[in-house]
């Protein structure tokens, strides 16, 4: 292993830590904790998982996908609790990538993953336009909706102002190719909204500056004791499974930017589990890899595209991220928080795929139904319960789809009528198939050929048998297929 750090991974080091500091504040005080607890999983994510095995130049760290569930979390079980939610979703994807089980998150409908970050996007994106304006948002997806035809009359106009400033220099910035290679937009939006407010002293709320030491707790005794809860339990489960699905697809879209080698899910699924348990450990964020900062989401700030080649650069990100905690954590106080509102208002909004809503609606529109149904379960419920919704009726959808039987019918005369059953029988065509055979008429001789089926379930081999038995004539039924 080659010592050293190259020009081109420290140079990229620097723009992707660039990338993440607003970013890593931005997702701790959308999520309802200090913003150090984002710069610790930040820091985390370059420095423990950037050091472990897995893609070399994937980039971890607080995700904006996990936004709302933690949010959800720390709502009902307080921030106390976060530290061992982590651990514990940590240590459920170490046993995962030790089971082999990385492959399978590749399983997943794509739509329903898809939905998830629509569901997401949206609830971030109605959650921090209360923090526009400086208005406190309703706890629950459905109230932050509902709640916006009369947010006009709550909001501060100054606080507005920033955050309307802060969007436009997201937009306008990229435009200006040459100065977005030197400066990525994030942190010049967010650093000219700090200094706007400073030098005008408007009257905004900025963000809370509490210290790294008094922001890390550590899990007490009692917190681990809230494992044995039910809803404890549940959330673990939640965080681990989105978390691992997130990375994985986030290290898949990185590796399609680059001719390096591929990545090993398994092992990337471990390590961003040792990430998460060293995050449970000292009360911080979840985890995953992120892929604004590893390919900054098609923008030159980005791991791959500001020209990374080894894991060194990931490693000097979380450095740098250290160093800042350290050396200058009282800049955080200059930030106004309706400036992170704005940049989470950015990301949110990238996270609904319009253009794939719109390409799925044209050739596949069942896809984007269920696509279309997540999202609104999440937004109506919550992100567990939404990507339930949209898992079961991916697989109700799978199974319409290959459940095809075609009946045709033969008018033998003398002979009979011969009915020739093909594909596959289950319990989803049973009217279909019964409504045929009931429309044959009740004086003639029929045969029933079931050679040509795939397969035949129990429920449609008892019904055919009952059909049989209520005609009372002879009947000839021949299968190669029943289960």
């Amino acid at each position: 292993m080659r010592c050293g750090v190259g020009k081109a991974d420290l140079s990229a080091s620097l723009v992707v830590f660039l990338v993440a500091l607003p970013l890593c504040v931005g997702i701790a005080i959308a999520s309802g904790v200090p913003a150090e607890l984002g710069l610790v999983t930040g820091i985390v994510g370059g420095l423990v998982a950037g050091a472990l095995p897995g893609s070399s130049l994937r980039v971890s760290g607080p995700a904006a996908g996990l936004t709302v569930l933690v949010h959800e979390a720390v709502h009902r079980y307080g921030v106390g609790a976060l530290g061992v939610l982590v651990l514990g979703a940590g240590l459920v994807q170490l046993v995962l990538g030790a089971l082999r089980l990385g492959r399978w998150f590749r399983a997943v409908s794509m739509a329903v993953v898809q939905g998830m970050l629509a569901g997401i996007g949206l609830v971030l994106v109605a959650a921090q336009v209360y923090a526009l304006g400086d208005a406190a948002a309703p706890a629950s997806g459905l109230g932050k909706l509902g709640g916006l035809l009369s947010l006009p009359g709550r909001v501060d106009t100054a606080a507005l102002s920033v955050g309307a400033a802060t969007m436009a220099v997201l937009l306008l910035w990229p435009r200006w190719r040459r100065g977005a290679r030197l400066v990525p937009a994030p942190l010049v939006a967010v650093a000219l909204a700090s200094v706007v407010t400073g030098v005008f002293d408007l009257a905004v709320r900025r963000v809370e500056v509490r210290g790294l030491v008094d922001a890390v707790r550590l899990p007490q005794a009692a917190d681990f004791g809230r494992l044995t809860e039910v809803g404890v339990i549940g959330t673990v489960v939640a965080f681990a499974l989105i978390a691992s699905a997130e990375s994985l697809f986030s290290t898949a879209a990185v590796d399609r930017l680059h001719t390096g080698r591929r990545t090993a899910y398994d092992r990337e699924l471990m390590t961003q589990g040792a990430g998460n348990a060293v995050c449970g450990l000292l009360g911080a964020l979840p985890m995953t890899a992120v892929i604004v900062r590893s390919a900054a989401g098609g923008t030159p700030f980005g791991g791959v595209q500001a020209g990374a080649r080894t894991k060194a650069s990931r490693l000097l990100h979380g450095v740098w991220l250290l160093v800042f905690t350290v050396v200058l954590p009282g800049m955080l106080g200059l930030i106004p928080v309706a400036a992170l509102a704005a940049l989470l208002v950015h990301a949110g909004c990238r996270l609904v795929p319009v253009r794939e809503v719109r390409s799925l609606w044209r050739g596949h529109r069942g896809e984007a139904l269920v696509l279309g149904v997540t999202a609104v379960a999440i937004v109506v419920g919550n992100l567990f319960e939404g990507v339930l919704v949209g898992l079961a009726l991916a697989v109700a959808k799978t199974a319409w789809d290959v459940s095809h039987v075609h009946v045709e019918i033969e008018d033998r005369g003398e002979a009979g009528i011969v009915v020739q059953v093909l594909g596959h029988a289950t319990f989803l065509r049973l009217p279909k198939l019964l409504d045929a055979l009931e429309a044959l008429p009740r004086d003639r001789v029929v045969r029933l050929e079931l050679g040509g089926l795939r397969h035949l379930d129990h429920a449609c081999e008892a019904a055919l048998e009952g059909w049989a038995a209520a005609r009372g004539q002879g009947l000839t039924a021949t299968s190669s297929s029943t289960s």
